[in-house]
Formats: structure tokens, sequence, C-alpha cells
């Protein structure tokens, strides 16, 4: 039966690893002006958040106050919380200390893998959840730690430009994602809620900084997205 045991879970988080592997390289290769692998490992044990790295490298490079890089990693990983809200619904069986142990290591990824999980099983354990997000843990860890030490051998690697690719992994997550969706979401239904969301974070980004605008912008869409369910 899939969808219960902590293999099980990692075997499926094994394309997120890979991919992290990846990402994780051209994050390490990024950081290595500035950081040796030790501390890089150590950001990502305790960070963990592929796109707040991306940015915390940026800000290290222009030698930002510490108070402006929290801020920065705070208002870029916000959006978990509308994931994790999500998630807890999938584990009400579970203990609230394994509700932590989940949320904390949820991740864009994971939670695209566990929504594909959920289209062939009705009930997930929480144990599948864990390797879900250990496989993706270890391979980010892994990967950053590895790419700093690449980077170090390399002259001048910003020039490779390879922060785009965290957006490109972003893509290929929405793309199958989206496809999923198409299954269980009736496609006008979809595109209006997509259209709400883009509607409102272009009229935000003229009020708020884009982490708030792409937050509010998300969450009027699930509002909208609750109100057609109900109809």
């Amino acid at each position: 039966m899939r969808g219960q045991t902590f293999k099980q879970g990692a075997q499926a988080a094994v394309p997120t690893a890979l991919g992290y592997i990846g990402i994780g390289l051209a994050c390490g290769i990024m950081a290595s002006p500035y950081m040796n692998p030790l501390e890089m490992g150590l950001m990502s044990i305790l960070v963990y958040a592929g796109s707040a790295q991306f940015a915390m490298i940026g800000l290290f490079a222009q030698q930002a106050p510490v108070l402006a890089i929290a801020l920065t990693v705070f208002l870029i990983n916000i959006r978990h919380l509308l994931l994790c809200l999500h998630a807890s619904t999938l584990f009400r069986k579970a203990s609230l200390m394994q509700n932590i142990v989940i949320g904390s290591f949820l991740t864009d990824e994971s939670y695209g893998v566990l929504m594909g999980e959920q289209v062939h099983t009705e009930e997930i354990a929480a144990s599948w959840m864990m390797g879900n997000n250990f496989m993706s843990y270890t391979s980010w860890i892994l990967g950053t730690i590895l790419g700093t030490a690449l980077g170090a051998l390399l002259p001048n690697p910003e020039s490779f430009g390879l922060d785009f690719a965290l957006v490109a992994m972003f893509i290929g997550i929405f793309s199958s994602q989206f496809t999923i969706m198409l299954r269980r979401v009736k496609i006008k239904k979809l595109f209006f809620v997509l259209g709400v969301v883009g509607l409102a974070y272009l009229l935000l980004t003229m009020l708020l900084q884009n982490s708030l605008a792409v937050l509010f912008a998300t969450l009027l869409g699930c509002m909208v997205g609750v109100i057609l369910d109900d109809k």
C-alpha cells in the first residue's frame, strides 16, 4: 500500500532530491566567494530554503546588515505558513510533534510531491511525509556543500548566472502540479483563480513589497477558490 512508510516517502522524493543536488550545486557555487563549505553546510542545515539562501548570498555580496537579511528571509519564507496550514489538514491523525516536524522541513517541492501522492492515496501516513522531507533535506545539504567546494575552484563563479536555476526548478514544479490540478479542478475555475492571483499581484506590487504582494495575492486566490468550491 503506497503512501504509508518512510521508505516509500523517500523513494517518492528521489526526483526532487536529484533536482535539489543540481540547484544546491548552483547555490553553493554562487556562495563560494563569501563562505566556505562548512559555513554553507550550516546555512543549509539551519535555513534550508533555496530562494532565501540565494537571496542571502546576494545580500552578503552587498554587505547588508543582519536585520535586513533576517527580514528578507522571513518575507520570502512566509508563504510556507500557507503550505503548512494545508499540509496539517492531511495529517490530522498524527501527533502535534509529528506535525511540527513535518512543517519544519516542508518545502515547495516536498509539498508538491505530497499533492501528487494525494491523487493516488486517500490517507497518507506521517512517516511517508517524513521520508519525503528527509530525502529532500539531505540532498539539499549535500548539494550546497559540494557546490561551495566546487565554486572555490572556479574563477568568478557569479558570471555563470546560476541563480536562474532555482527559477527553472519552480517552473518545472508548477507545470507538473498544473497538470495534476487539471485532473481535479474544472479548467474555467482554475484559470479564474489563477487570473485573480495574477491581477491581485500586479496591483499589490504598486503598494507593497514583492514578498508581501505574493502572500496577499495567494491568500486572495485561496479565498476565491474556497468560495467557488462551496458553490
